[in-house]
């Protein structure tokens, strides 16, 4: 093998180890969260926050009524396992006091991957794909850990009769990890 040769390896290999590290490191390492579950409205959070800003000042505003009603739980489903990446957990689809809607993961767990985004697909159940996305998805943006409970807000014109299930799905590779189906509690 000639100079010329050994230095073009050397620097392929130095390319190719980032590229190596990104893709196969997220394997290793776990991302772990613990969101609250939003229990009061953006008033009620606004008139907390000015009270907090001041703690020697007693504010002369009541909670705002309807603050800490209950959510309504609109549909709900169990993860299960893609493409031999093992995950657990539960998908809730709550509306909020305030109308607005939510996705919540609850004991949430997968094997983690490289850019990990949450969708929301029409099919139930979720085809076992490689290398194509599921039509008509709507992302949720990416998954915040691997690990623990997180929330993600819907946005306001979706259509749930739409959408059947909630996929773990890794960008780079074009691949579900997990999924669950989504059904009226």
């Amino acid at each position: 093998m000639g100079r010329r040769t050994a230095i073009v390896i050397g620097v392929l290999a130095l390319l190719a180890l980032p590229v190596a590290w990104y893709l196969i490191s997220p394997i290793f390492i776990d991302r772990e969260v613990d969101e609250a579950f939003p229990t009061l409205s953006p008033q009620a959070t606004a008139t907390m926050s000015a009270a907090a800003a001041q703690p020697d000042v007693e504010m002369e505003e009541a909670m705002p009524e309807g603050a800490m009603e209950d959510m309504q739980v609109l549909a709900r489903g169990e993860f299960y396992d893609l493409g031999g990446h093992s995950g657990m957990g539960t998908a809730t689809v709550y509306e909020l006091a305030d109308g607005s809607r939510l996705l919540r993961l609850e004991n949430f767990q997968v094997i983690n991957g490289p850019q990990l985004h949450v969708w929301m697909v029409p099919p139930d159940p979720v085809p076992d794909t490689v290398g194509r996305e599921i039509p008509g998805y709507i992302d949720l943006g990416p998954l915040k850990g691997n690990i623990g409970d997180q929330n993600y807000e819907l946005p306001v014109d979706l259509d749930l009769g739409s959408y059947g299930s909630v996929v773990i799905w890794c960008v780079p590779f074009r691949v579900p990890f997990n999924a669950a189906p989504l059904s009226a509690p």
